[in-house]
């Protein structure tokens, strides 16, 4: 299956990527297993070092494999790298780790690993996390990935920028070199955050590349119950704003709501429609998150199918 018009990604339930309440596994299982609407499951071997593509793999436990499309996402090594803080794992391009004529056999590992863990044969799309000078533009990265496809592990590429750079020259550059091998990209867009996003919007319909909008809630916003004063806790990943954005985005959210309700939709729906008008985006990913506090509404109902169904 290609990636479908909906996905969900392991960095929702605050276990991996710590948006919100972490949730325990029950909860989590349910929340990141395809069904109802969504169909397309998306996971990073990053996250949590494995322990993201473990959970997940547990949540496809028993599913038949055509019936959903997965997602993998490799580049951050953390099994010979160290955690460098708030930078994550280094990129397997580092110079200190490796140099470019073992890229290959690094992709080809991290791969393995990671579907080992999933319980999966091959993805259905793998892309090249957060890459990056590098891993845009070195051919040795990009045959890498290209020998993965051909021995199977895969049958579409892609990249995967991450939000702390500055990508939008890099995406774009890098389409241009290699986008025979490249079939989709993520970004991160949304009514609210159109920037530095759409300006690799033409690029992408250029070269023929699909592309997966995620952070489609910004930030929970589009949620409905992030409010103004709204209390993160110590390690919640969207603390990295700058103060006000949830001020000034709920001012901004009330004036689109008007919108949504003369065409029957929630904000998140809004949101989402508005990501799918732009030709090369085929797939949405928000991120569903359990806020904390008595007005937070339950994950499950963020995630339910009639939610779902309405973000095709």
């Amino acid at each position: 299956m290609d990636p479908t018009t909906t996905a969900i990604g392991t960095w929702s339930g605050g276990r991996f990527m710590h948006f919100g309440e972490p949730l325990e596994d029950e909860r989590l299982l349910a929340l990141l297993a395809p069904g109802d609407g969504i169909d397309t499951v998306i996971s990073a071997d990053a996250y949590g070092a494995g322990e993201a593509d473990s959970m997940l793999g547990r949540a496809l436990e028993g599913r038949a494999r055509e019936d959903y499309c997965l997602i993998g996402a490799v580049g951050h090594d953390f099994y010979k790298g160290q955690r460098e803080g708030a930078k994550g794992f280094p990129r397997f391009t580092d110079p200190r780790l490796r140099g470019e004529r073992d890229y290959a056999s690094y992709i080809r590992m991290a791969a393995e690993r990671s579907l080992q863990r999933l319980g999966a044969e091959r993805f259905d799309l793998l892309l090249l996390h957060n890459p990056d000078r590098t891993g845009y533009s070195s051919a040795a990265v990009w045959e890498g990935m290209r020998a993965v496809r051909d021995e199977g592990l895969t049958r579409l590429l892609g990249v995967a920028p991450g939000p702390a750079n500055g990508f939008t020259l890099d995406l774009i550059d890098c389409f241009e070199r290699f986008s025979e091998l490249i079939d989709w990209a993520m970004i991160i867009l949304n009514p609210l955050e159109p920037w530095p996003g759409e300006l690799a919007l033409d690029a992408a319909a250029t070269h023929d590349v699909k592309l997966i909008a995620r952070v489609v809630d910004y930030g929970g916003v589009f949620h409905d119950d992030v409010e103004p004063g709204h209390s993160f806790a110590e390690y919640d990943h969207r603390k990295f704003r700058p103060d006000g954005w949830v001020e000034q985005g709920r001012a901004k959210l009330e004036l689109m709501r008007p919108i949504a309700e003369r065409h029957g939709l929630s904000m998140l729906q809004l949101a989402c429609a508005w990501n799918l008008a732009h030709a090369p985006v085929r797939c949405v990913a928000p991120t569903l998150i359990q806020e904390s506090g008595p007005g937070a509404r339950p994950v499950e109902d963020k995630r339910s199918a009639r939610t779902a169904a309405a973000w095709r």
